[in-house]
């Protein structure tokens, strides 16, 4: 781990104001989350990378409602018509577009392909499945709007961190349960798989590492709408019955984080099911290190040489 993380981690265990999470509404839990990163943004995080356009946009639900989403369009394209669509983390209740802005720019930067960020509606004012049918929706409004960008419908990948991986392996389970186009790779980066918060290192890094089981179990309490939702297999992929016929698939975990045993069980359950998977746990670093790329760059680097490499093939 390195010095600067090791700071951040202190500063989080020892000097961050405590928050009673029972105590606070998720809407001041968001707010208190955007004032940190415009505080600590530059410390954490590299500058952004130059786009050669940054748009809003929006689509339609099928409930009708307008979704939001922001479409980046590195300096250079690739000629294939590839594109990334992006499911950021938050445990399905906090951070937004902007939280993962330095994120996918990078992303389209790296892999020269346009990159469209879904603004899914959040729990707990959208419970589960909503946001899980909101980010269906965006993939099937790609797929029917491809030919108007110039792109291929048959080279979407889905891809997402933490929360937003839970969501981009979802989306890929209801496009086999439906039928019709699929997304072409899927890019899980320290996905959550498994509501029932069970796997050993959900106990033994659930303290002291960033993301805590308190807070996961903050996360869960207000993205499922009944008990039994924890085990179906939108929320928690893992229990799915069936994973054979999946996208190829990237995934990666932390070796810090209460989620990685999670993340590698997925990733050997799609593996003996047949699925096309890589996947790389990266040392020393914790949950969120995607969006930590001053504190962990060459664990960060090496995961974007990963994604870059996996999304050439």
């Amino acid at each position: 781990m390195t010095l600067p993380l090791r700071i951040l981690l202190f500063y989080v265990n020892h000097l961050k104001p405590k928050v009673d999470l029972n105590r606070v509404a998720p809407e001041k839990i968001r707010e208190m989350n955007r004032k940190e990163l415009q505080k600590i943004g530059s410390i954490i995080d590299v500058s952004p990378c130059e786009m050669e356009r940054v748009e809003e946009g929006a689509f339609t639900a099928t409930d009708g409602t307008s979704i939001s989403y922001r479409y980046y369009q590195p300096l250079e394209m690739g000629k294939e018509g590839k594109s990334i669509l992006f499911f950021h983390g938050g445990g399905f209740v906090t951070r937004d577009l902007n939280s993962h802005d330095k994120a996918c720019r990078r992303l389209a930067q790296e892999n020269r392909m346009p990159v469209f960020s879904v603004a899914y509606r959040l729990a707990p004012e959208f419970k589960f499945p909503i946001p899980v049918q909101d980010c269906y929706d965006a993939f099937k409004w790609l797929v029917s709007a491809t030919a108007d960008l110039g792109l291929n419908p048959e080279r979407i990948t889905v891809m997402g961190d933490s929360a937003g991986g839970n969501l981009a392996t979802v989306v890929c389970l209801l496009s086999k349960q439906e039928g019709g186009i699929a997304p072409w790779r899927q890019v899980l980066i320290y996905p959550t798989a498994d509501a029932r918060l069970c796997y050993p290192s959900v106990d033994s890094l659930g303290k002291g590492y960033f993301l805590t089981r308190e807070l996961m179990e903050w996360f869960v309490m207000h993205y499922q709408r009944t008990e039994d939702d924890i085990i179906n297999p939108l929320m928690s992929p893992l229990l799915a019955e069936d994973v054979s016929g999946l996208p190829p698939a990237y995934v990666c975990t932390a070796d810090l984080d209460p989620l990685r045993d999670e993340g590698k069980a997925y990733a050997e359950k799609m593996e003996a099911a047949g699925v096309d998977v890589e996947f790389q746990n990266f040392r020393g670093v914790v949950h969120g290190f995607l969006n930590l790329r001053r504190l962990c760059k060459r664990q960060n680097s090496a995961m974007h040489a990963d994604i870059a490499a996996f999304l050439s093939r």
